[in-house]
């Protein structure tokens, strides 16, 4: 937080300020302490008449302040500088993304895009709010919960946070209105070479083209799959510009081709400079030797070969472990995104 003067704080921050990104500093409950005081910095989403400013921040949780907590204010850069990897917009990543993980049925609201496919995944099954619904808000919501309704699912609105061009103001309003976050992932980028320079032994991956389909034994160790090859499914998984499947066979016992279950597998999705990873999974009792990185390895040779140059993936959240192996491998956070539910009933 700036100190203005001689160590004095200063709020500089006013409702005209609703849609920049802000830091401020705030005195908490009196009950945790004389004195005590706690940051906050993201989007200030809004400032309402009764003096409660809301701000989301690049996790997607939305703060509550009352103006008369304030101690310090200031507007901040729209959002930090960028590290390392490859320069990218949120709204090509976004498009980038969605290719490479297409819908069964999809269907336009203004510049939204209602998709789904049978509830596999919430990515092929959410309301994709990238730019003007050509509505208002609260009218596009009724109607992506009526369209999901009608195909017997659960609502939900894809919108993301934490950079330049992001939706915290519709993230925020999507809260006001009774909409739940359920799942957040971040969206990370790298450069490609790095990757198919990873130290790994690739000899033991197959590589296979989506017309072929992933195969019995690629989605017998897909976790998602667990009802087995079904057309939804597929449809979605060999959805893209130019999709690839990597597997592992064990070294011992039967491989892929002869029905036996891959000990490691992944999917990665071209598209111009882009080559997105997704599905990259290796039996537990096979982990920490090295499986990953060699499907993660072979993969991105052949993005090289057709022109690529940058990489994406998402990692959830939760999901700890793979976040600090992608870390490993030059992988940083561009944005995170997040699915909101629609209220019940």
């Amino acid at each position: 937080m700036e100190i203005i003067g001689a160590g004095r704080l200063e709020v500089r921050i006013t409702p005209l300020d609703v849609g920049k990104r802000v830091s401020i500093r705030r005195l908490v409950d009196p009950s945790e302490g004389a004195g005590a005081f706690t940051d906050v910095v993201g989007v200030l989403t809004s400032w309402d008449k009764s003096g409660v400013l809301v701000i989301t921040r690049r996790s997607g949780q939305v703060v509550r302040v009352p103006a008369a907590s304030l101690v310090a204010g200031k507007t901040v850069p729209a959002a930090p500088a960028r590290r390392r990897g490859p320069a990218a917009d949120f709204a090509e990543l976004t498009r980038v993304a969605s290719r490479a993980w297409r819908p069964v049925e999809s269907e336009r609201l203004g510049e939204w895009e209602l998709r789904a496919a049978s509830g596999f995944t919430r990515r092929a099954n959410s309301a994709l709010a990238l730019g003007d619904p050509g509505v208002p808000l609260d009218e596009a919501l009724d109607r992506v919960r009526s369209w999901y309704a009608e195909r017997s699912l659960p609502a939900y609105v894809q919108a993301a946070t934490g950079a330049a061009g992001t939706q915290e103001a519709l993230c925020a309003a999507l809260e006001e209105r009774g909409w739940t976050r359920e799942v957040s992932a971040d969206v990370r980028i790298g450069g490609l070479a790095p990757v198919a320079d990873l130290d790994a032994d690739r000899g033991r991956v197959t590589l296979s083209r989506s017309a072929g389909g992933p195969g019995g034994g690629w989605l017998r160790r897909y976790q998602r799959a667990p009802g087995g090859p079904a057309p939804h499914l597929l449809r979605v998984l060999e959805s893209g510009p130019s999709v690839w499947f990597a597997s592992v066979a064990a070294e011992s016992g039967p491989g892929d081709a002869d029905g036996g279950t891959p000990v490691a597998i992944g999917r990665c999705v071209v598209d111009g400079r882009w080559a997105g990873f997704m599905a990259v999974e290796v039996d537990p009792a096979q982990r920490r030797r090295g499986l990953a990185r060699a499907v993660m390895a072979a993969l991105a040779d052949r993005a090289l070969e057709e022109g690529a140059s940058a990489a994406w993936l998402q990692v959830e959240r939760e999901n700890t472990a793979a976040g600090a192996l992608y870390a490993g491998m030059g992988f940083t956070t561009h944005h995170s995104y997040h699915h909101y539910r629609g209220p019940r009933g």
